[in-house]
């Protein structure tokens, strides 16, 4: 008689799910399987409007800027309305402002103020959207499920991203970016809809009091008052502007001029998705005790893309450089979501999750503008090469700071009391997913 098959370790066991575990999974899963096509399509539509390095910044740009001017409002509505309802008006002006995008693009009527305002609203939807989303998934997870929850989320989004990165490429390679953009409409209006069934049952109203100003200050206090959580948003914020510089100007020249086209960056950043896929595999069986210094330490790595588009490297290498990284940026991201889970209050999670986004998108618009005039000033290798010195930098820094060297793991974490006031609920409810994505 043959000995039964042994049972999944428990590290690699599927996470409890409930049905909003379900619903905000397949959603993540379908907008980043669009989005990652639709970011290589949008430049390269640019690219091939006649347009040059320093368009393509000025239209990623116009896709952060409203980033940085709604993101605290959005964290702030966030915590005050129902989170499913914000995530679908967001989603509903993602789907229009690239349907209408993917028009001008195939009929050739696209015009560098058309792309710049669609991109723009596109943004906006996004700043409303991102603390929502995430405060739908730090509230919604116990504390026992978080860092396995955190893990399997992100690694189910980031395997999209393989297919959608791949598959945005290719498709640009054979036919008209503006397909790409479409499909990524099409994809927005399937996520708002799986939204929309939601419960949020478990959450209570918020009564009527205070206002805006008075819910931000709030939200600011909550991060002043914690120097681990200042000095990495205050490190992201360069890290994710030259990195965005990188990958969203210099990335598609360096494909273009001296790597093949479309389809060689797009393998690069679907090995990106597949590094992330394994950083999440990882992050599901390892649980460093000191989770910011873990994770800051995972960091370093993000210079490695801007050096290796320096020198530049063969396709092949690019994207073994650019695993690592998927790789190193999933352990510091379930660090950074589980410390998050562990510190904050469940009734201010959006307006800090708002914080957070801002100052990770705060300069990104001014790095993509200005990556187009840096690059005829100093040349595009010296430029990549700049990025690269910026995050080994800044990321030595925040070493410096004793409280993210030593936040320490808690095996049990207190149970999150929440005001009558609140507009969430208890940190042990029903298990669900949410941010970035």
């Amino acid at each position: 008689m043959t000995s039964a098959a042994p049972s999944p370790s428990p590290a690699l066991r599927p996470v409890p799910a409930g049905r909003n575990f379900g619903l905000l999974t397949a959603a993540a899963i379908i907008t980043s399987l669009g989005t990652n096509g639709a970011l290589i399509a949008a430049a390269f539509a640019v690219l091939e409007s006649g347009g040059d390095g320093g368009d393509v910044g000025l239209v990623a740009a116009a896709r952060t800027a409203p980033l940085v001017l709604f993101l605290l409002i959005g964290g702030a509505v966030a915590d005050r309305l129902p989170r499913h309802r914000v995530m679908v008006a967001a989603n509903t002006l993602n789907c229009v402002s690239q349907a209408a995008f993917a028009w001008l693009v195939l009929t050739g009527d696209a015009e560098l103020w058309h792309m710049m305002l669609l991109t723009a609203l596109c943004g906006t939807g996004q700043a409303f959207f991102g603390p929502a989303a995430e405060g739908m998934l730090l509230s919604s997870v116990s504390a026992e499920q978080a860092a396995r929850a955190f893990a399997f989320f992100r690694m189910s989004m980031h395997g999209a991203a393989i297919g959608g990165a791949a598959l945005g490429g290719a498709m640009i390679a054979a036919m008209d970016p503006g397909w790409v953009l479409a499909v990524d409409a099409a994809a927005f209006a399937m996520a708002g809809g799986l939204r929309a069934f939601l419960n949020v049952s478990h959450i209570p109203p918020r009564a009527p009091g205070g206002g805006l100003l008075a819910d931000l200050r709030e939200g600011w206090k909550e991060v002043a008052g914690r120097p681990w959580l200042w000095a990495v948003v205050l490190q992201f914020s360069v890290v994710v502007a030259v990195v965005g510089a990188a990958e969203a100007v210099y990335g598609p020249l360096v494909a273009r001029d001296q790597l093949g086209g479309a389809r060689p960056w797009g393998f690069a950043l679907a090995a990106f998705g597949v590094g992330t896929v394994g950083g999440a595999l990882l992050m599901m069986r390892w649980k460093p005790r000191r989770l910011l210094l873990a994770g800051t330490l995972c960091v370093f790595p993000l210079a490695l893309p801007s050096a290796a588009l320096a020198i530049p490297l063969p396709v092949a290498g690019l994207c073994a450089v650019m695993f690592v990284t998927g790789v190193a940026i999933e352990v510091f991201g379930v660090s950074w979501m589980t410390a998050l889970h562990q510190e904050i209050p469940e009734e201010k999670l959006s307006r800090v999750a708002a914080y957070d986004w801002f100052g990770s998108v705060a300069m990104v618009p001014l790095a993509t503008a200005a990556a187009g005039p840096v690059e005829t000033l100093v040349g595009r290798s010296e430029a990549l090469w700049g990025c690269a010195a910026l995050i080994v930098l800044v990321t030595a820094g925040v070493l410096l700071v004793p409280d993210v060297r030593n936040l320490t793991r808690r095996s049990s974490v207190r149970k999150i009391s929440v005001p009558e006031h609140s507009s969430s609920g208890s940190a042990d409810a029903e298990g669900s997913v949410g941010r970035l994505g």
